[in-house]
């Protein structure tokens, strides 16, 4: 019973070091992910393209910001073959927020899709999006590929955007995943919230409503951590049972899986949400 902590931690190290030598970046390192062990020691991780500076300035995001380098043509190739390398059968991709590409980045998110798809027979890919500004012609660059789910995060409840989704809209969030179902009806759509930034359970009740409005399939919740004394404070710490009683409401309202804990954050075990959606 001793020889699994020590196996986990050997993959762990496998993928750092496979990320390193492909020159990419997580998700999963960069906003300081406390699942970070369990999903790097089983190999797999959240890769995020696009660089490591984002445009936005959410208040919770531990994401550094700054004015970002053009996309790299060669990205795609390096995450293709740190997926090769590390034998994985679900990917996730995400990025920062690219403000300053005409299109937010979708050509880029689009390429890694079809670059997997096309070298990797069965894989199955799962692409958390920003809002690309609400351009629908960007948004259908990227389904055109067949991304097997399309993940867009709201994070939060309305009330708070202006606090915590600096340059964020919750309706235009909520029309990036209502219109990857008008395009796609058939792929799964997923989003995310985050509690702990002051908001009431009657605004948690009403986003999940609005996210089944928008024919949203998965939902995550979990605990906001505070990175640092300089991002937004922590107003509450969720019991584990307070988490609970989410899932079930989510569930009576249609989602077909619901991950809530915590530590739960938008990609964990993002292949069991995936199956879900196919039984």
């Amino acid at each position: 019973m001793h020889y699994k902590p020590i196996l986990r931690l050997s993959q762990a190290h496998r993928v750092k070091k496979v990320l390193r030598r492909s020159r990419l970046n997580t998700v999963c390192e960069e906003s300081r992910c406390p699942n970070i062990s369990e999903c790097f020691g089983s190999g797999t991780a959240t890769f995020m393209i696009l660089g490591d500076r984002c445009t936005r300035g959410c208040s919770f995001c531990n994401i550094r910001r700054g004015s970002p380098l053009p996309p790299d043509p060669e990205e795609p190739y390096r995450v293709l073959e740190a997926v090769r390398v590390l034998g994985l059968r679900y990917v996730v991709i995400t990025s920062v927020t690219r403000d300053d590409l005409p299109d937010g980045g979708a050509d880029q998110f689009a390429r890694c899709v079809r670059v997997l798809k096309e070298n990797l027979s069965g894989i199955k890919v799962e692409v958390l999006i920003p809002d690309f500004g609400g351009k629908k012609e960007a948004i259908e660059k990227v389904l055109e590929e067949g991304p097997d789910v399309v993940a867009h995060n709201v994070e939060t409840v309305p009330r708070l955007y202006e606090q915590v989704r600096r340059g964020a809209d919750y309706k235009r969030s909520l029309q990036v995943l209502r219109y990857v179902k008008e395009v796609k009806p058939s792929t799964p759509t997923k989003s995310a919230l985050i509690l702990g930034f002051g908001e009431r359970r009657d605004e948690i009740v009403k986003v999940m409503e609005d996210l089944r409005e928008a024919g949203c399939d998965l939902l995550t919740i979990g605990q906001y951590y505070a990175p640092s004394l300089r991002h937004h404070p922590v107003v509450k710490y969720y019991p584990p049972e307070e988490f609970e009683e989410l899932k079930k409401i989510a569930y009576s309202l249609g989602f077909k899986f619901v991950a809530s804990g915590p530590n739960v954050r938008s990609s964990y075990r993002a292949l069991e949400q995936w199956i879900s959606c196919r039984a």
